[in-house]
Formats: structure tokens, C-alpha cells, sequence
């Protein structure tokens, strides 16, 4: 097995696309083992992408290309800016917030760092923004639809290691609140120091206020909707992901921008966001199975529990690792390939796997925005042209406070395990 990880982590080195890596890796594990069939490759590619709860993650990606071609996040924007834009750094705050509502919507941090990119960061360069802070900004609120529903990386830890996706999506709220909360008082900071200015002169009027939520309503409605549905048993996770894309479909007909074209539109961004979800699951089968097959999660979880008795200093171990792992692996690829192994350890150890998985999945999508394999981070630097030295000048405000939100979570996990406690 480590033969195998030597030999995906140097293709990575060379600049190989992360699947084919992990693909040509597991392979080198199957040609070491001459009692394993070779057509059992075959089969394991297969089998992993026909795990049921897994078709929520195609489904979500569908509904949230609907809304967006529907016309929701215009109408997001709208009720964005009528909540804050009477705020210094008024467009500024009018993306946190904007990252907030569209975590029920796209459920991807690249892709809504980059829509939003597009869509805002013109219009703030325009206003005095730097390129460089447009892009950080973009980059870090992109966190916040890891965190809220439904966040496919919970989606995918939850179906990985058997932990209830409903709890999961519940106890994400909570740090994604947080997150929009003390992003707002940076840019409030920020905004205060190089003399960034509102974007409306005054608070609007409860009048101005109404038409603008009534735009945005079932957006914001949807993570809502989306928790009760579980909660009540009216449908499981893979069930609800369907369901997502008829309501996505009955709001663009309630908004009147329902039409053939703008549908099939939404069909083909989906099939390629899904095809590349769905290779990255099947070729990690591949380095699962020799995972697996020499008992990595078992000797780990034996090596935690006898080299650490209390069980939060084991968690802060494995979260400082999958931090510096971040910065080298994507972190939907760190979270297919380590949720088998990490899920025995945190039984092992005793912690509570919607608290574990939530921090997991935060702690690897930080990875996005960190050199030098922060997926996110170029996107960003692409769309705004800034130099990637730039955005880091700009960003690390931010970096700094969402290591700050993790740390608060991890000793205080009731910011995670309450809600879920609540509601399930």
C-alpha cells in the first residue's frame, strides 16, 4: 500500500489530474496483490458510484443549477442588498450574505466563490475594491456553502460513513451562521479603515424591504423546507435531493422564467459538474479497497487510541493534519479517501461523528483556499486577475478568523450538536 500512495502522491507532484492519479495509484496496489482478480478494478469503479445515498449529490447539483438559471440568485442578490447594503462596505457585505442564502442553493464552494466573482466583482472594482480583496472575499465567504445545507461535502462524508446526513446538514448551520457573522465584522473593519462606502445611502423602508424578500423567498425557504423533510421522514437523503430539483423547477415557474432553453442549459453545466463528482468517487474505490485491505483504519484507530487517552487532543491531531493536507489534496478527493479511515478512529475515540464530520469537512474545504493546490483560490484569482501574492496579502484577515470559528467549534461543540440535538 504505501507503494501506492508514493506513486499517487508524485503524479500529483507532476502536475497529473488528481483522478488519474488516484486511479494509477489504487492499480499499483491491485498488480502487488496476485490473489486479487484484476477484474475486481472493474467492478469497484462500478459498484461506488452505485451507492444510493450517493444520488443525492447529482440531484442537488441539478437543483442548484436550476435556481441559477431560473433566476434565484438574481433575485438573492436583490434581497442581499436590501438586508445590508446601507452598510459600509456595503457590496461587501452584500457577498457574505449573498454566500450565506446561496449555500441552500448550489451547495458548491468553487462554484459559488466564482459565480459570485463574476456576477459582483466588476461592479466592486468599480466602487474602489481591489481586484485582490474582490477575489479573497469571494474566495473565504465560499466556506459558508460548505457549511449549509446541502453542502455536497456533507452529503459525501455522510454517505461514506453511514452518519445520519439529516444531523449533518443540521449541525452545519451553525458554524455557517457564525462564519457569515464575523466575515460581516471584517468587511465592517475593513470597509472603516481604507474608506469603503455604503451602497444605498440609508436603511431601506420595511415597504422596500417586503418586495425584495418576497423575490428571494423560496430560496431562502429551501435549506428550511430541505431540514423539516428529513426530520419528518418524508423523505431520505437520496429522495430529497429529487425533490429539490421539482421544487426548483415550480420556482422558476412561480417567478415566470421557466423555459426550455434556460432548462437544458442547467442539464449540461450539471453533467459535467457530476461527471467529475462521480470519477472522483469511483477511482478512489480503487485506493479505498487497499486501504481496507491492510487495515489502515483499524491500525490508526489502534495507533490514536494508544498514543492519545483523551480523545480531543486526538481530534485536534487529526485536524492539524488535515489542515497541512489541505494545502497539497483537494478536499472532495481528502474527504472520499479518508472518511473510511477517520470514521473508525472517532468511534474508536469516543466522538461524536456529526460534531467530527462537520469540523472534517470545514477543515478540508479550507484547503480550497490555501496554496498550492487551492482550487478555489485560483478560480477566484482567474476571474478577478489578481496574482495569487496579491490575494494572499488580501485574504489572510480572513484565513485567520475561519481558523478562529473552527477553533470555537472544536471547544465548544455545542455550536455544531445543538441544532441536531434539537430537531433529531
Amino acid at each position: 500500500m504505501l507503494l501506492s500512495l508514493l506513486v499517487f502522491l508524485l503524479l500529483l507532484l507532476l502536475g497529473m489530474p488528481v483522478v488519474f492519479a488516484i486511479a494509477i495509484g489504487g492499480m499499483v496496489f491491485f498488480f502487488q496483490q496476485p490473489s486479487l482478480p484484476l477484474t475486481m478494478p472493474a467492478q469497484l469503479l462500478l459498484s461506488e458510484t452505485q451507492n444510493f445515498s450517493l444520488l443525492a449529490i447529482p440531484a442537488f447539483i441539478l437543483a442548484g443549477n436550476l435556481m441559477n438559471e431560473l433566476g434565484v440568485t438574481r433575485r438573492l442578490i436583490l434581497f442581499a442588498r436590501a438586508l445590508t447594503g446601507h452598510l459600509r462596505g456595503g457590496l461587501a457585505q452584500v457577498s457574505v450574505v449573498l454566500s450565506l442564502l446561496m449555500g441552500g442553493v448550489s451547495g458548491s464552494a468553487i462554484a459559488d466563490a466564482t459565480m459570485q466573482a463574476r456576477i459582483l466583482g466588476p461592479e466592486m472594482v468599480k466602487r474602489g475594491y481591489t481586484a485582490a480583496f474582490v477575489a479573497a472575499l469571494q474566495g473565504f465567504t465560499g466556506l459558508i456553502v460548505v457549511a449549509i445545507p446541502p453542502s455536497i461535502g456533507l452529503i459525501l462524508y455522510g454517505s461514506i460513513g453511514q452518519v445520519s446526513i439529516g444531523q449533518l446538514f443540521a449541525g452545519g448551520i451553525g458554524i455557517g451562521v457564525l462564519l457569515a457573522l464575523v466575515y460581516m465584522v471584517v468587511v465592517a473593519l475593513l470597509a472603516r479603515v481604507r474608506g469603503y462606502l455604503p451602497e444605498l445611502p440609508q436603511r431601506p423602508t420595511l415597504q422596500e424591504t417586503l418586495p425584495a424578500l418576497w423575490g428571494g423567498l423560496w430560496a431562502v425557504l429551501f435549506p428550511i423546507l430541505l431540514l423539516l423533510a428529513l426530520r419528518t421522514g418524508v423523505f431520505v437523503p437520496s429522495e430529497v435531493g429529487a425533490a429539490a430539483v421539482v421544487y426548483a423547477l415550480l420556482v422558476g415557474a412561480i417567478y415566470r422564467e421557466l423555459s426550455w432553453e434556460r432548462v437544458a442549459r442547467a442539464f449540461k453545466n450539471s453533467i459535467s459538474d457530476i461527471g467529475m463528482v462521480a470519477f472522483l468517487i469511483a477511482a478512489s474505490a480503487l485506493l479505498g479497497y487497499g486501504m481496507k485491505w491492510e487495515m489502515i483504519p483499524q491500525s490508526l484507530s489502534q495507533f490514536l487510541v494508544g498514543m492519545v487517552e483523551d480523545p480531543h487532543v486526538a481530534l485536534a491531531i487529526i485536524l492539524l493534519g488535515l489542515l497541512l493536507l489541505g494545502t497539497i489534496l483537494d478536499s472532495t478527493v481528502m474527504i472520499i479517501l479518508l472518511t473510511p479511515i477517520l470514521v473508525p478512529a472517532a468511534k474508536a475515540l469516543g466522538l461524536d461523528l456529526v460534531h467530527f464530520g462537520v469540523l472534517m469537512v470545514m477543515t478540508s474545504a479550507l484547503g480550497l483556499l490555501t496554496p498550492p493546490v487551492g482550487l478555489s483560490m485560483y478560480s477566484v484569482c482567474s476571474v478577478m486577475r489578481c496574482s495569487v501574492e496579491a490575494y494572499i496579502q488580501e485574504g489572510w484577515p480572513f484565513f485567520v478568523v475561519v481558523l478562529g470559528v473552527l477553533l470555537l467549534a472544536y471547544f465548544f461543540p455545542s455550536i455544531v450538536t445543538f441544532l441536531p440535538r434539537l430537531l433529531f
